[in-house]
């Protein structure tokens, strides 16, 4: 993982090194005390259970789903339409074999357009372990917005130095000054690995998103 830190969102290198890491990348999470998955899963289940409908009708797009971890958790937390995608085909083949899915698609960057996804396609949209040193720019987070529907949610991870190193809150300031997506709530400091602490970012996608004037110039 540090070493992918390094990597600058380049999608080839990306795609190499997990790759080679699919198959062992499950055990290794374990071995360092991976628990985001499933507080952003948690997350999902209260955002939810506060504003959204049962859970067997709630759609859920898991962005960067890697080998299918949050996927996982959201299954046993009763949500049922989930669908994925991931950079690397081979992390993306291990999520399809968990069978939580509806579909998992590889090859597909967070770091450019998802064109294969239409506006306003899902309820709620998590993003775990994705927006990470190496990996996704914070302006990924306009397309998660994009994909989700007004009213809906988006909550992903971050870890403290990718928020320190990005200046990630004045971006999120930057795309609430912008209507793009609304901070709900940030869980601050929450566990994450074991040598590490991150950030857990609601944010929820306005009701009609319309940049201001300025910012359009």
């Amino acid at each position: 993982m540090k070493a992918s830190h390094a990597l600058d969102g380049d999608p080839g290198r990306l795609a190499d090194l997990y790759r080679g890491w699919a198959s062992a990348f499950d055990l290794d999470q374990g071995r360092v005390g991976y628990c985001g998955p499933m507080i952003v899963a948690e997350l999902a289940g209260a955002v939810q259970t506060a504003y959204l409908a049962g859970r067997n009708d709630i759609a859920i797009l898991d962005a960067g789903c890697g080998t299918g971890l949050v996927g996982v958790e959201l299954e046993r937390l009763g949500f049922r339409l989930i669908d994925g995608f991931d950079l690397s085909e081979e992390m993306a083949q291990k999520a399809r074999q968990t069978g939580v899915y509806r579909q998992a698609r590889g090859g597909v960057d967070l770091n450019g357009q998802l064109s294969d996804y239409s506006c306003a396609s899902y309820d709620l949209t998590v993003c775990c372990g994705v927006l990470t040193l190496g990996h996704v720019r914070p302006d990924g987070l306009r397309e998660l917005a994009r994909v989700t529907r007004p009213n809906g949610f988006v909550i992903v991870s971050t870890r403290k130095s990718y928020a320190e190193m990005t200046s990630f809150e004045d971006r999120v300031r930057r795309l609430q000054y912008e209507g793009v997506l609304i901070l709900a709530q940030c869980l601050r400091n929450g566990r994450y690995v074991a040598e590490e602490d991150a950030h857990y970012w609601v944010f929820q996608v306005p009701e009609k998103a319309s940049a201001p004037e300025e910012s359009r110039l």
